[in-house]
């Protein structure tokens, strides 16, 4: 909770400093539509994207093997093998391991060995995906940095109907919330009307800028554009749950 509180960056490796020129050419853009197609031409080349098309003369083929397509995958289901790698991304970098994944993890041998596979079915479909992740992270986090240069935080608002499977880690009192473990990474959305859609329980989080992965209108493809979405990195997050 001492970082909910108190945020500071969070940082991959070297990863901006071995791609220095893809920030230099991010820094001279003004545009963000155009700053997302640099990071996807930049990131097209680094990691030979092209290599791994499925469509034959498909100039943006090489987008669907690429960190697209595991976005896309945790919006269609975050249980799916594109859902494993991102949490595996998560488990390895920052040392979050995850707490479900289509079952709690918890003790579990059978869906502790089903999330392996899957991670390893997913991690087979794309080149270097973890090196991906690390860069569009780093990415999500330049642009967090350039849109809101005064903030901290972004109030979001996650909706479930499974509230109480969630582990409390402390009870709330008076003046605050609750604080829950949330899975290592998760979906938010910055439009309280539409968390109601996906939950009985809806939560209200101060969420750091630090601790978000991607959001939508990151990338021009306006991937989980329609529920103004975030997937935001997990661990212990105190809560304020919403009344109808």
């Amino acid at each position: 909770m001492d970082f909910q509180d108190d945020p500071g960056p969070l940082r991959i490796g070297r990863v901006r400093e071995d791609n220095r020129r893809l920030f230099a050419l991010l820094d001279a853009e003004s545009g963000t539509r155009r700053r997302g197609e640099i990071f996807h031409e930049y990131t097209s080349v680094q990691f030979a994207l092209h290599q791994w098309r499925d469509y034959q003369n498909c100039a943006r083929s090489s987008l669907r093997n690429s960190y697209v397509s595991y976005v896309w995958g945790w919006a269609v289901d975050s249980n799916s093998c594109e859902g494993a790698v991102l949490k595996g991304w998560v488990e390895s970098r920052l040392g979050i391991r995850p707490s479900f994944h289509h079952a709690p993890l918890g003790a579990s041998t059978v869906a502790q060995a089903r999330y392996a596979l899957d991670r390893i079915r997913g991690s087979a479909k794309t080149n270097a995906i973890d090196s991906q992740l690390d860069l569009l992270f780093e990415f999500c986090q330049y642009e967090l940095a350039r849109r809101h240069p005064a903030e901290r935080w972004l109030t979001l608002y996650r909706g479930t109907f499974d509230g109480g499977n969630y582990e409390t880690v402390r009870e709330g009192n008076g003046s605050e919330g609750p604080v829950v473990r949330m899975n290592n990474i998760s979906s938010f959305t910055a439009d309280r009307e539409c968390a109601w859609e996906f939950g009985s329980t809806v939560w209200e989080v101060r969420v750091p800028l630090s601790k978000i992965f991607f959001f939508s209108g990151l990338l021009p493809d306006n991937l989980l554009k329609g529920e103004d979405e975030f997937m935001v990195i997990g661990g212990e997050y105190r809560v304020r749950r919403l009344r109808w």
